[in-house]
């Protein structure tokens, strides 16, 4: 998994940063955080944690987080068999999986297209990993997280990575795995520390209750803060959500006119 920062050593007032998230995007559900335990014992640590007694997909966890509000713990026994835990380092992945045995016919071709999707998975290694737990952020039991995560449209995704990319420009690559989307966003972010932004999959949506119109962004929470500012300089500038439609068939001028004044009357 990437190492922390050096900014993952500051203290950051977590419910604050939910707040400013909400406030300048609108979110429909909560910014919500995601951390893996070496041990059982530290995870169960946390406050008001609560341990499922059914089974369940890590999307359904990660749900009951960002819509409920509740602090949930898991360890590979709560997870259904298969990818959930796999990607999150909790266990390796079953053998009948990864030879694509087990989504031959189902969503590829035959076994060897459904292994190349497995090889195509990002993942945490095995081993290291005994427990996970997933809480809102504003609830700072999770202090730091190891990621954050932020589900919204595709009209708020795109102010946040403009936000992020306010200063300190980069370009941004999102990759689709395909089904098992979550290698895409949690998996991908806690490998390699990068944001990813990710097209939630059938099982997410089916399973995991993610809406038909929403996205999701996976991050280390301390770039949080600098998305943040970028929001609000770009609310400054009048670039804000939601995004009002200017018409189809209106002259742009004007409107771009405000952004953009003509050279010498900025």
């Amino acid at each position: 998994m990437a190492e922390p920062s050096a900014v993952s050593a500051e203290r950051l007032d977590w419910q604050e940063i939910s707040d400013k998230l909400q406030a300048l995007l609108r979110l429909r559900t909560l910014p919500v955080g995601m951390k893996l335990f070496e041990t059982v014992e530290e995870m169960e640590a946390i406050p008001k944690i609560r341990r499922p007694k059914k089974h369940h997909t890590t999307c359904q966890i990660v749900t009951q987080a960002r819509v409920i509000g509740w602090t949930v713990g898991v360890t590979i026994d709560n997870l259904m068999p298969g990818n959930c835990g796999a990607v999150i380092g909790l266990a390796p992945v079953p053998p009948d999986t990864l030879d694509g045995t087990r989504m031959a016919g189902v969503w590829f071709k035959d076994k060897e297209e459904a292994a190349k999707h497995q090889a195509a998975m990002m993942r945490v290694p095995p081993g290291k990993y005994r427990a996970m737990a997933v809480s809102p952020l504003a609830s700072g039991r999770l202090d730091p997280p190891d990621i954050a995560l932020i589900y919204g449209t595709p009209g708020q995704m795109i102010l946040f990575i403009n936000g992020l990319q306010w200063k300190g420009y980069r370009r941004y690559q999102f990759g689709v795995v395909g089904e098992s989307a979550c290698a895409d966003s949690w998996g991908q972010a806690l490998v390699t520390g990068e944001p990813s932004l990710s097209i939630p999959c059938y099982a997410e949506r089916r399973y995991g209750g993610v809406a038909d119109d929403e996205l999701l962004m996976a991050l280390r929470p301390q770039l949080l803060p600098k998305v943040i500012e970028g929001l609000e300089m770009l609310a400054k500038a009048g670039l804000r959500y939601p995004i009002p439609t200017y018409g189809i068939q209106m002259d742009p001028s004007e409107g771009l006119a405000y952004s953009y004044p003509p050279s010498g009357k900025q």
